[in-house]
């Protein structure tokens, strides 16, 4: 698959307004103004190293989700509390089970730690739980699971995960990849639906390690700021891996401003339910199969070469993702932005795309 392809660059190429970004996930509100402020005001003490265990950011996390601080790890970013995971239980010989068509940097994280990654097909458009417990073989110490899925959306509910949790094997830690949680919870509520018992599961000793970001929800990707929950023990072998100054004082600061501004989170989780909506009617009233989403943005199929049409569209100033590299040739993933951005895609879609079934 390759290593993760960046974002193309601001400003397209024959276009002289800002290039539309609809292809990262990001939060198109930006940063909770009370984070702005808390980074402002972290500058003047730049010169000096960042808290190296994080910890008035992670005790307010534990406080949070009313775990102790040892069962909270606060790295740069979720992709780094991967990386540790990998480092920490992986060598070669061993190997860790995903679904196919799911997060890009499970696979450049079991890879660089010398393992294997076993990628299962997918059932539709979601996991095959039985399958990937069937994958699971005695060289196996990690199972991914993103939930919501990146790039597909989709999710399991908390039954589906207690039956596979049920079934994992005891030398398994089941990774639960919960980057879009509060896209999720929002959705779960609006659609009467039960999401999450991650941190149930944490509490009672499971072999469980949940994911969650400051990058998405509280619109904070730029500083690089996530966090794991899990076994004491198993974080603890983790931070003696980790880098020394991983995680910058002026991300540790504007993370635990944005915890504080529940506010903002709120207003972008109920944009993206309307403007998710809004996308999701208007490519399917242009004929193309849209995949109902509980994240941040949608899985659309073209039924036509995607490249092309995401060539195409950066042309007119908008970006969004093409999946080949996820095996999904003729599949896009278009993150939800603002309205005045949504409707700028939707219009440049129906210049651009006639759909072929």
């Amino acid at each position: 698959m390759g290593g993760y392809l960046p974002s193309p660059p601001a400003t397209a190429a024959n276009h002289k307004r800002q290039l539309v970004r609809l292809d990262s996930n990001e939060n198109p509100f930006g940063p909770s103004p009370k984070s702005v402020q808390a980074m402002r005001a972290a500058l003047a003490s730049a010169h000096v190293y960042p808290e190296d265990d994080c910890t008035p950011l992670r005790n307010k996390l534990a406080e949070l989700h009313t775990v102790p601080p040892e069962q909270v790890l606060v790295t740069a970013g979720s992709t780094g509390m991967l990386a540790l995971l990998c480092q920490t239980l992986l060598v070669p010989g061993l190997n860790a089970v995903t679904s196919e068509r799911s997060f890009i940097v499970y696979a450049m994280a079991v890879h660089a730690a010398g393992a294997q990654l076993i990628e299962i097909p997918m059932l539709g458009d979601g996991f095959d739980l039985d399958a990937i417990l069937q994958a699971i073989n005695e060289n196996t110490r990690l199972v991914f699971l993103a939930n919501p899925n990146n790039p597909t959306g989709t999710l399991l509910d908390s039954a589906a995960i207690d039956r596979f949790l049920s079934e994992v094997p005891g030398h398994v830690v089941v990774v639960l990849d919960e980057a879009y949680y509060e896209f999720a919870t929002d959705f779960a509520v609006r659609r009467k639906v039960e999401y999450s018992r991650s941190l149930s599961y944490l509490k009672q000793g499971a072999s469980v390690v949940i994911l969650r970001t400051f990058s998405k929800a509280h619109g904070l990707a730029g500083l690089r700021v996530g966090y794991g929950l899990g076994p004491a023990e198993l974080l603890n072998f983790c931070m003696r891996m980790r880098s020394t100054f991983s995680v910058s004082s002026i991300a540790q600061a504007a993370a635990i401003a944005a915890l504080e501004d529940e506010n903002h989170v709120a207003h972008t989780v109920a944009s993206n339910a309307e403007q998710t909506q809004v996308l999701g009617v208007g490519l399917s009233e242009m004929g193309f199969r849209v995949v109902p989403t509980w994240a941040n943005f949608l899985y659309c199929d073209l039924g036509t070469e995607a490249g092309c049409i995401a060539a195409q569209l950066r042309e007119k100033g908008i970006s969004v993702r093409p999946l080949s590299g996820w095996g999904a040739a003729t599949c896009v993933r278009v993150s939800t932005g603002t309205p005045e951005q949504n409707q700028l895609f939707l219009q440049a879609m129906r210049k651009v795309a006639t759909p072929r079934g």
